[in-house]
């Protein structure tokens, strides 16, 4: 098992024998993502490059790596992330005759790929991306876990005949044939639709990633895109009792295998049901090794003044610690951290991010990072049980674009008239959502309010979780850390999509499903404790120190940033009502919609953005 960094260029007319140095160099950039080691393989016809984070068969699990086919004809691999029922595989291909030289689940996913082709992905429980290169069939196969937990980009490059690939976008734009440019399109995913990420679209002009669940096919003849999974609409689950039970038995055997690691793991602990169920769960597998871990950002006002946080996490936390009788460590975060790191996540993400909440969860990984390789994370427990107020509140429900931005305004009112006339922003929106409509599946004899709840789930596991899946792997993997994520299992995904909104908040509790399956491991205090958001600092001195940057900014009449928005409007917005600042996400702060425009005009300096639209 490895959570590294992948890369690689092929082409069909071109020796690339000789193109060492170029992905060399793409390799290079993946250093943080793969600490361990970078190696890089090269053919006429593929040239891939790997930077190793080990995790299980440290020796034996080195990459690139290559086997042949039963009729002769090399196939190489190189690979991110942990493919959890490696074992039951192979055991499952040693019955087809295959033998195995090593311990690793890399091996089992080439030879995977050697006895059932492209159709391999259906097979597969892990979160994953993966390149393979066939010589013998001259393809190169891209693929991506369910989820999208990990990261892969693609393009075809403009000049010759050639594909290139790697983790993040930073390693395409170390190709010289990849131009870090700007198309409407682009600007208008960074602006109209922020918190919807539209899945594949890349942001840079010609860039794609894998969809989630998909196979990318890429030969002569051009590449082809198919999906390997997607939810199916099934009779309800209308027995709460029963369902727990099934959801409990679930969770015992993803936890089970999301522990194996021949290097120290970790759990992530805010206290709340999600981390909380994991952190039990994991400790019960690791018999007192397991270690939590906490963030305490700098905060303003009494505990409980935030609507959005009505309770801080460090006491729950701690309870939970010490009645499994683990080690618990906690981030101190201060406003100079803030303000010092407040570019961590640009770094990380090659775009601009979530501002401090990327900087605290940036700080609280390097002290997981300081004790473990590995840590667990209760991530998609919300959007799997039904957790968010945009999934259970009638006015985001009927809202009609993406739930989660009913009564927000959007980044995209800052554009000048011009380059709104552009991108139209309201159309771009409009057309998103009603193709990502167009992707949920239908029951027949559905009520419409049942047909509206498959709807915001089918929405939310495939438009809104993708941006925190990326921002966790980013922020986590820009350490060699690696986080693993048990709710994001597709089993869970298929049983909840099928579930009604009333049987996951029965008796009118929130996430009453998964609180009734972990009854019996927490303290009724963690089991009943309402959901608090992650923390966003609304510190007023932070804010403050926000604004002075943002006001250096306005009187900056060089900035690139004001060649896409209206200088008047921003100063408007950061000298009257700073609450009222459209931001990136739902539930923004005003420091972190600062932080999105000095990231946005950061971000077309340091990339050197050309916007052609």
């Amino acid at each position: 098992m490895t959570v590294c960094g992948i890369a690689g260029w092929v082409d069909w007319d071109r020796d690339l024998r000789r193109g060492g140095e170029v992905v060399w160099r793409m390799t290079r950039t993946l250093a943080p993502r793969g600490p361990d080691a970078q190696e890089v393989w090269l053919s006429p016809r593929a040239a891939l490059g790997h930077s190793r984070l080990a995790v299980i068969d440290i020796e034996g699990g080195r990459q690139p790596m290559v086997r042949t086919h039963r009729g002769g004809g090399e196939v190489a691999i190189v690979f991110s992330g942990e493919i959890y029922n490696f074992r039951e595989l192979r055991a499952e291909l040693a019955g087809h005759g295959w033998s195995f030289t090593t311990r690793s689940d890399t091996e089992v996913l080439l030879t995977a790929y050697l006895q059932w082709g492209t159709e391999l992905g259906s097979r597969l429980i892990g979160m994953f991306a993966f390149a393979i290169w066939d010589y013998r069939e001259r393809r190169l196969v891209l693929a991506r876990d369910r989820f999208g937990i990990k990261p892969l980009y693609y393009a075809r490059l403009s000049e010759g005949n050639g594909v290139i690939f790697g983790s993040e976008p930073k390693t395409l734009l170390a190709h010289p044939g990849m131009p870090a440019e700007l198309d409407a399109e682009g600007l208008a995913e960074l602006m109209a639709v922020p918190r919807a990420r539209t899945p594949g679209h890349g942001t840079f002009r010609g860039m794609r990633e894998v969809r989630p669940g998909c196979v990318v096919v890429a030969d002569e003849r051009g590449l082809r895109e198919a999906p390997y999974w997607r939810l199916e609409a099934r009779e309800n689950v209308r027995d709460f009792a029963e369902g727990a039970v099934h959801i409990r038995g679930l969770l015992d055997d993803i936890v089970r295998h999301e522990v194996v690691a021949d290097v120290p793991v970790g759990s992530l602990l805010s206290g709340g049901i999600d981390s909380s169920a994991v952190t039990a769960l994991a400790a019960r597998e690791l018999t007192g090794d397991l270690v939590a871990f906490s963030v305490n950002p700098p905060s303003s006002g009494a505990p409980g003044s935030d609507a959005w946080r009505p309770s801080t996490d460090e006491p729950f936390a701690a309870l939970v610690a010490a009645e499994l009788g683990i080690k618990h460590v906690t981030t101190a975060v201060t406003v100079d951290h803030l303000v010092d790191h407040r570019d961590i996540g640009l770094t990380a993400r090659d775009l601009p991010g979530w501002g401090d909440l990327d900087t605290t969860m940036y700080l609280l990984f390097q002290s997981v990072k300081d004790h473990c390789t590995v840590a667990l994370s209760g991530e998609a427990a919300d959007e799997m049980f039904g957790g968010y107020l945009w999934q259970n509140d009638p006015g985001y429900v009927a809202h009609d674009s993406f739930p989660w931005m009913y009564g927000r305004r959007q980044p995209e009112v800052l554009l000048r008239e011009d380059i709104r006339r552009a991108i139209e922003p309201r159309r771009y929106e409009a057309d998103r959502y009603h193709e990502a409509l167009g992707e949920v599946p239908r029951l027949l004899g559905d009520s419409p309010e049942r047909r509206r709840q498959r709807e915001v789930f089918h929405l939310g596991v495939t438009r809104w979780l993708p941006g925190l899946l990326d921002r966790q792997d980013r922020l986590s993997t820009a350490l060699g850390l690696e986080v693993r994520v048990p709710f994001a299992d597709h089993r869970l995904a298929e049983y909840l999509f099928n579930v009604p909104a009333a049987l996951k908040a029965h008796a009118a509790t929130p996430k009453a499903l998964l609180r009734e399956a972990c009854t019996n491991l927490l303290p009724a205090e963690i089991v009943n404790r309402p959901k608090s958001a992650y923390p966003a600092s609304r510190n007023d001195h932070y804010v403050d120190r926000m604004r002075d940057l943002v006001l250096g900014l306005l009187a900056d009449t060089t900035a690139p940033v004001f060649e896409l928005l209206d200088r008047a409007r921003v100063q408007a917005a950061v000298t009257s009502d700073l609450d009222a600042l459209p931001g990136p996400i739902t539930a923004v702060t005003p420091a972190i919609s600062l932080s999105y425009l000095l990231q946005l005009n950061g971000w077309l300096e340091r990339y050197r953005v050309r916007v052609r639209l």
